[in-house]
């Protein structure tokens, strides 16, 4: 059996099937994060960021190779959560606009999208990590090409990319030296190469796993309607602006487009002149738009400029304000994003913060952050999260805090399919983000509160306290899964079974002669005993210390510690 070309129904079912193979596989990725601790959610990330991509590819039925490829990007795009699924979107990304306007592909267009791929994704990451998903993803499309060079067989130029995918997965240990100290190879990659296995079961004649996939539940799917209207249940009829929720979904046609040729920037533009909650999405043969406006037959005769309108959806939002007030559902008054009233003009500046735990949450908002996304370990936010977020915070100017690692990535994405002015100020924890809103000042601009809030960062020190996943070495500490477990920024310097003593030997490590400040966030599952006597360690061991203890209420992290 061979196979000279796929068309677009076979990229699709490639792409479902890959979809497939991770995510029956996702316990597994989520296991070869190198630190042992509970937050490990690579596979997650990337599971929820494919299945994003492959809605869309259901959802659009194209035809082409190369429209399949662009409705599975735009839906990875918008679903990508984590540096990994931000990662993973850009590969497809970078695939899906070499092979635009292509009815098929031969083996030297999937090598050339592999490498395409490759090459966008590496310049999404500012500081590129060989030993990672990068470096596979590299390996497997340099291998592709070669094979394409001297095979026009598909399904052998596949087989010749499952097996450096494989080969390149092994040698990650030798170029990343934590992986080798943990015993593991990389989770992103691992993720990588049972996408590619499911591409490569579609190529040899292998059925789609139809109902494989772990698609998000029903309760969390609703989560972004639910977010659109929560404004609306916090604020008076009368506050509505922009009247009308508009949709619309235009087929591109080649002779209206000589007259008006299409940009996205400038149409985006455009649209924000007359309305916010702006989003614009474009492919090679089709425009979409979601826009509240007052004048929504403006929105439709810009639309319309670029070819026939095949999908138009206009909800009166004070009509449906109203009944909301009368119906009043419950529902709404707990959502994963929560902010303050929408005012009736956009704001001058606007934060937004993601935080784990009510407490943590509070001292956000307390601290002035207008929109909290409550999310960071075991459930990144997508780009689509944020890019709702923005739309919420109703801001001409915006500063995200992600306070976590794993999330700046879908921040940055976020920020650049939206109009509004946004910087990710990129704190990785939840002490920076506290000291960079601290320092945030409304009466400067936006670069210089970026700069200000960034330099802030660096004045103190995180640690927290969890507990052990599984058994490994690390940091020369062995450890004992269910041990807890002290980190001093990504550095493990206590493990134990006695919570307090690690957590008493974190802080002698965080802790020195010029410091003068010690928060205490505690965590769900540490007791009000518990925190007394870190309280009481703290406070006769280094009595110059001031000490600021408060209930975080954060899931997995005993305490979190800022020191400055």
């Amino acid at each position: 059996m061979s196979l000279k070309q796929i068309e677009g129904k076979k990229l699709a079912q490639m792409f479902i099937e890959g979809a497939s193979q991770l995510s029956r596989h996702v316990k597994i990725v989520d296991s070869l994060n190198v630190f042992p601790v509970p937050d490990g959610d690579t596979g997650t990330n990337m599971n929820l960021s494919i299945t994003s991509g492959v809605k869309e590819v259901k959802q659009k039925h194209e035809e082409d190779a190369g429209k399949v490829a662009g409705s599975f990007a735009k839906g990875l795009l918008m679903g990508a959560r984590g540096n990994s699924g931000v990662i993973l979107s850009q590969l497809f990304r970078g695939f899906s606009k070499s092979v635009e306007g292509k009815k098929v592909l031969v083996a030297q267009d999937f090598a050339e999208a592999l490498e395409r791929g490759v090459e966008t994704a590496y310049k999404a990451v500012m500081k590129p990590v060989e030993g990672t998903i990068l470096t596979v993803a590299k390996d497997a499309a340099k291998q592709a090409s070669v094979a394409a060079e001297r095979e026009s067989d598909l399904i052998i130029v596949m087989e010749e990319v499952v097996k450096e995918a494989k080969a390149s997965l092994k040698r990650t240990p030798d170029l990343l030296p934590v992986l080798k100290e943990v015993g593991v190879v990389d989770s992103g990659g691992q993720g990588l190469l049972y996408i590619y296995e499911g591409f490569l079961a579609i190529l040899r004649g292998q059925e789609v796993s139809e109902g494989a996939l772990n698609e998000p539940s029903s309760e969390e799917m609703e989560t972004l309607i639910k977010v659109e209207h929560h404004a609306q249940s916090q604020m008076s009829t009368e506050d509505i602006v922009f009247g009308y929720c508009t949709e619309v979904m235009v087929r591109f046609e080649e002779e209206k487009l000589k007259d008006a040729p299409y940009n996205e920037e400038a149409f985006r533009q455009s649209l924000s002149e007359i309305g916010d909650s702006l989003l614009v999405v474009s492919d090679d043969d089709l425009l979409k738009v979601h826009i509240h406006a007052e004048t929504p037959g403006e929105v439709l005769s810009r639309a319309q400029k670029f070819g026939e309108m095949i999908h138009i959806k206009i909800e009166n939002m004070r009509e449906q304000h109203t009944s909301l007030l009368e119906g009043a559902n419950p529902v709404y008054e707990e959502e994963s994003i929560k902010g303050s009233d929408l005012p009736k003009e956009k704001s001058e500046f606007g934060i937004i913060s993601v935080t784990m735990g009510e407490g943590v949450g509070n001292l956000f908002k307390g601290l002035g952050s207008n929109v909290v996304i409550e999310g960071g370990q075991t459930m990144n936010p997508s780009t689509e999260d944020i890019v709702k977020a923005i739309e919420e915070v109703h801001a001409e100017n915006i500063i995200i805090l992600p306070n976590n690692s794993n999330i700046i990535m879908a921040a940055e994405q976020a920020a650049e399919v939206v109009s509004e002015n946004v910087s990710v100020v990129k704190s990785k924890t939840v002490p920076q983000g506290l000291a960079a809103l601290l320092a945030y000042n409304p009466n400067q601009g936006l670069e210089e509160n970026a700069e200000v809030m960034s330099s802030a960062m660096s004045t103190i020190k995180s640690g927290q306290v969890t507990f052990a996943v599984r058994d490994t070495s690390m940091d020369g500490i062995d450890i004992k899964k269910d041990d807890f477990m002290g980190i001093s920024e990504k550095k493990i310097v206590s493990a134990g079974p006695d919570k307090i003593k690690v957590t008493t030997t974190l802080l002698k490590e965080m802790i020195e002669e010029d410091s003068e400040i010690v928060t205490i966030l505690q965590g769900e599952d540490a007791t009000d005993e518990e925190a007394e006597a870190v309280y009481e360690f703290i406070e006769n061991a280094y009595p110059e210390v001031e000490i600021d203890m408060h209930k975080g209420d954060q899931p997995l992290y005993s305490f979190i510690f800022s020191v400055e």
